[in-house]
């Protein structure tokens, strides 16, 4: 069975171009499916202003109407087209939120939201709304840029090869197969594994003076090695699909994306304490704030969102 087939778009309020809208369409047409194109919006100068309740009502009513049918222009082509898009505006000062309760109520498979590129060092941007539904979302987060899909551009798994935690095995295969999956069904992109190793500490180096630091590198780098060519040989992927590099994530991940014009990078979540990739702490995020491509969060099969029934309120002025 597809997976994919229930996308959520959470649409941007402050343009009329929509990167993630047209992600998913892309992905429709060739993964078939359906688009609910969703929009959380609120004015607090409206909340201020108008004192009676009744006529608050009606505000939102007006402000929701008026933001539904500028997404319907957005959505005008596609609808035409024949791809299945429904629109959905609410009332909510808490966009992550809405996002979230959203997904969680009508079971989609897959969130799409659009980001912005630095102009300067050509970085993604995150929001703190980018950051909450990374974190905190309980279904895969296909974060877009905001610029061309690059000619030939491949996907990118962050795997991790250390093998120090039960749950990073089945993460890995997890990763790795969902992306191989939805890789042949959209477009045969190239599909690369990456995983990084540490480079030997220098206090070690430094403490003991019959410590080599050349056999400690050849001795991780062969469990890394070994790792990931059981990994590949699971998914009969060649070699020259595969790189185990010293360094850093941050670094590692970010620099081979680069140099094989990737379009994506696809991290993995460990739960409730944030991004992860299955890399010790917290390091993905610095990777995140590396990247230059588009970026797809997948969760474990066990990961439970952090937000109860009780933290998200319940909002029916909607359209």
């Amino acid at each position: 069975m597809a997976k994919y087939q229930n996308i959520l778009v959470a649409i941007d309020p402050n343009q009329d171009d929509q990167p993630a809208l047209r992600r998913a369409v892309y992905l429709v047409k060739k993964n078939g499916g359906r688009i609910k194109a969703f929009l959380s919006i609120y004015d607090f100068s409206y909340e201020m202003t108008i004192t009676s309740p009744d006529e608050r009502t009606v505000m939102r009513q007006g402000v929701i109407s008026q933001r539904a049918a500028w997404i319907g222009e957005q959505c005008h082509a596609y609808l035409n087209d024949g791809i299945p898009i429904e629109i959905k505006v609410v009332w909510n000062n808490r966009p992550f939120e809405a996002i979230i309760q959203e997904v969680v109520s009508a079971r989609h498979d897959l969130l799409l939201k659009m980001t912005h590129q630095h102009d300067r060092l050509e970085s993604v941007i995150f929001t703190p709304t980018d950051w909450h539904l990374l974190r905190k979302c309980p279904c895969p987060v296909w974060m877009v840029k905001d610029q061309p899909w690059p000619e030939g551009g491949k996907a990118i798994v962050a795997v991790n090869l250390s093998s120090e935690e039960p749950y990073h095995d089945p993460l890995n295969i997890k990763l790795v197969s969902e992306t191989i999956d939805l890789a042949k069904r959209v477009n045969q992109t190239e599909v690369h594994l990456v995983g990084a190793y540490p480079v030997t500490p220098i206090n070690i180096a430094i403490e003991l003076p019959d410590f080599d630091p050349s056999v400690y590198n050849d001795a991780i780098r062969g469990q890394h090695l070994i790792a990931m060519k059981k990994l590949r040989q699971q998914f009969q992927l060649g070699e020259q699909f595969t790189h185990v590099e010293k360094g850093l994530p941050e670094e590692v991940i970010p620099d081979l994306a680069e140099h094989l014009q990737a379009g994506v990078v696809v991290l993995g979540t460990i739960g409730r304490t944030g991004i992860s990739a299955a890399f010790i702490g917290n390091t993905s995020e610095h990777v995140i704030d590396h990247l230059k491509c588009d970026l797809l969060v997948i969760k474990p099969d066990d990961f439970e969102c952090p937000l109860t029934s009780e933290d998200i309120d319940e909002h029916d002025d909607e359209e």
